[in-house]
């Protein structure tokens, strides 16, 4: 019961981290406008440790590398802690480092994915509750890019615009799919 609940603190305390830190990322690619509640929040949270961050790891073609390597740094650290309490508590065996380091890569992905899906969610929402709230260009500029080839197949039906729903479901067939079996396959193959 202890191990579960240190799993749980120690889960949502650095796996919100992770993700305040992926956002930052992915609203920097986006060139997401900074004046906005979120973008604020997210740069608050996360410049203590990404301004040193930015001196040690160089950004590369205008992508902001540091914020990356921390986030999925932030993951493995996260997976090691788990495993960590297991092995105090339940008597889990030892994992070989490279299989934290790869799982890490992929909840990164998952996490993006996930972070995709909830920004879709949250637009649908906005653009019919408040669709000139300040949030809206945020969330516009961070889903656009990927709802752009869907709606170059004009899925409106109705006035209603189904592109949104279609790529929820492609992306949770990513999930389902080749997530997952690279997930099952690392643990296989490395011993995870």
């Amino acid at each position: 019961m202890i191990a579960e609940a240190l799993v749980f603190l120690v889960s949502t305390i650095v796996g919100l981290f992770s993700l305040a830190l992926l956002l930052r990322f992915y609203l920097q690619l986006a060139r997401a406008p900074a004046r906005n509640p979120i973008s604020h929040f997210v740069v608050a949270l996360t410049d203590p440790i990404v301004r040193p961050a930015r001196r040690v790891i160089p950004g590369w073609g205008g992508i902001d590398l540091s914020t990356l390597v921390l986030a999925w740094l932030s993951e493995f650290v996260l997976l090691v802690l788990v495993r960590v309490i297991e092995m105090a508590f339940v008597g889990a065996g030892s994992v070989p480092v490279v299989t934290f380091l790869v799982l890490a890569a992929l909840s990164i992905v998952r996490m993006s994915i996930y972070l995709l899906i909830g920004a879709l969610i949250f637009q649908a929402v906005l653009s019919w509750v408040a669709p000139h709230s300040p949030v809206a260009p945020v969330v516009n500029g961070l889903v656009r890019p990927f709802l752009r080839p869907f709606q170059r197949w004009n899925l409106n039906i109705g006035g209603v615009d189904l592109s949104p729903l279609v790529l929820i479901i492609v992306l949770q067939l990513i999930l389902m799919i080749p997530v997952r079996w690279l997930e099952g396959m690392v643990r296989y193959v490395l011993g995870g």
